[in-house]
């Protein structure tokens, strides 16, 4: 028997990792067969936009080589120590198995498990087992989300309904709200930081805040309780009719910010009640707005005109003037989602894409989008013309691009996943096609595709600490999706459904 100094046995230890190993493997099979269900043969990546083609290839073009991809390994991979547990080359991947036999011969020297070797060890069961059917509603979802706890889950539908589920106990419906002066459908929520008021928003410039840790189930506007609503036109002289996309509360809950279709930023403030700040951010719809971090400070916003745009506003000399402009997209931005950290971000495209940024990548012109359309914007436009889709903008500062899923008709929505869990390591989205589509961030592998839905999935959202993704559909149904599952068999209805278009 062998040992080193610090006394960890070594040849014994070292014929017990093998055939762990061994057993490991059995158990587990090839990751990308056990968590990709359609085999992940659609997905098309490029590396800073340059390495990726247009062709049918079935598998990722390459691996990301950029310091998100160093960062993202560093908080999901697991310790070196770890990692030379055997004679045999080193792979990123380490079994389960051999993670905790790692830990007790302490061969990190940590004795413990660090944070980036739970996220290995929990970003390997993605949720892709089910679906369980959550609820079933006669309209078109169009929002949903975990609260930050994951306690609460939030659902808004296109026929005035938001139903706030109660996720420790049993998803019961903890809250019915049924919206005030509703145009067209909900567009989005936000819920607040401390979890006790929301805001939804339509295709209107009043915003509605509601009280959802009061008793009461039914929430009627202003009948069974008060709907608040906050007026974005603000005091000026002339007021004008415009509609919502976007809004999220700010960390602290004290501000909203939201996106407009009057090609304006917003922040209002909810102690003043009034809006702080207006700015002319865009030269057309603003779909998607937040925060870049926890100071407020940065604000990140996609828009109809195909730009991405960085908003200091520390420094908002010039009106209408932004920190950065981030061009690549083609087409309309559908969604942005920041990684939290002030520097990345990613965005959906009606362009066929998903794109990866780096702000420190901008671009000061804030005129220098090159790409003009030559038809009409059609929102209900069910294709993307063939020709388009191996098309790349002449002054791309993306990161990566990630292609497969697809974006028409509606503002389809995009997420990293989360940092608690997965270290990040992810990217999901909905999709037209009725899917939910999830990338490895560094690899740009297709590693989920998610099957259940009839109609476009234009939400969906990871529980933030368990292997739990629930998704949302026009098709009314809500479904959660979870590793290993709950032991039930997944329920498929088959209803008769009415939708209000």
């Amino acid at each position: 028997m062998v040992r080193r100094a610090n006394g960890i046995v070594i040849d014994e230890l070292g014929y017990i990792l093998s055939t762990l190993e061994i057993e490991s493997e059995h158990l587990h099979g090839d990751q990308s067969q056990t968590i990709n269900e359609d085999g992940g043969g659609q997905s098309q990546t490029s590396n800073e936009d340059g390495a990726g083609n247009g062709s049918d290839n079935k598998q990722p073009s390459c691996n990301l080589d950029h310091e998100v991809a160093q960062v993202t390994k560093l908080r999901s991979g697991p310790h070196d120590g770890l990692c030379h547990l055997l004679p045999r080359k080193r792979t990123l991947s380490v079994s389960t198995v051999k993670m905790l036999a790692g830990r007790e011969g302490n061969y990190s020297g940590r004795g413990r498990f660090t944070s980036a070797d739970c996220c290995h060890m929990l970003s390997r069961y993605l949720p892709v087992n089910g679906p369980w059917v959550v609820d079933q509603m006669n309209s078109r979802a169009y929002v949903s989300q975990f609260s930050a706890d994951g306690s609460l889950f939030i659902a808004g539908f296109q026929g005035s309904n938001i139903r706030v589920y109660n996720v420790d106990r049993g998803w019961k419906i903890q809250k019915n709200i049924l919206a005030k002066s509703l145009r067209w459908t909900i567009t989005d929520t936000s819920l607040s930081p401390d979890q006790r008021y929301l805001v939804y928003t339509s295709l209107s410039p009043i915003v509605h805040i509601v009280n959802v840790a009061s008793p009461e189930t039914e929430s009627l506007a202003n009948i069974t309780e008060i709907h608040e609503g906050l007026d974005f036109t603000g005091t000026d002289y002339i007021r004008h009719s415009f509609g919502i996309f976007s809004v999220k509360f700010s960390t602290d809950g004290r501000e909203l910010v939201a996106g407009s279709s009057d090609y304006c930023i917003y922040v209002y403030d909810l102690e003043a009640k009034r809006p702080s700040l207006q700015i002319p951010a865009h030269a057309a719809d603003v779909n998607t707005v937040c925060f870049a971090d926890e100071s407020g400070h940065l604000i990140y916003s996609g828009s109809d005109d195909n730009l991405c745009k960085l908003w200091d506003r520390r420094c908002l000399t010039e009106k209408g003037k932004p920190a950065g402009v981030l061009m690549g997209h083609l087409e309309v931005i559908t969604f942005i989602d920041s990684r939290g950290d002030g520097r990345y971000f990613i965005s959906n495209g009606k362009d066929q894409t998903l794109k990866l940024w780096d702000i420190r990548r901008m671009s000061s012109n804030a005129t220098c989008n090159l790409v003009h359309r030559n038809y009409e914007l059609d929102y209900g436009r069910m294709y993307y013309r063939p020709q388009a889709r191996d098309m790349k903008h002449p002054l791309n500062l993306s990161v990566a691009t990630y292609r497969g899923h697809s974006v028409l008709r509606t503002l389809i929505r995009c997420y990293f996943s989360p940092a608690y869990s997965t270290g990040q390591r992810y990217i999901y989205t909905g999709s037209h096609d009725s899917c939910v589509y999830v990338y490895d961030v560094v690899s740009g592998e297709q590693v989920a595709v998610l099957r259940h839905h009839a109609s476009p999935v234009r939400d969906c959202s990871w529980h933030p600490q368990y292997p739990m993704l629930v998704s949302s559909s026009w098709d009314g149904d809500i479904v959660k999706w979870e590793f290993p599952g709950n032991g039930e068999t997944p329920a498929h209805a088959n209803r008769k459904r009415f939708y209000y278009y």
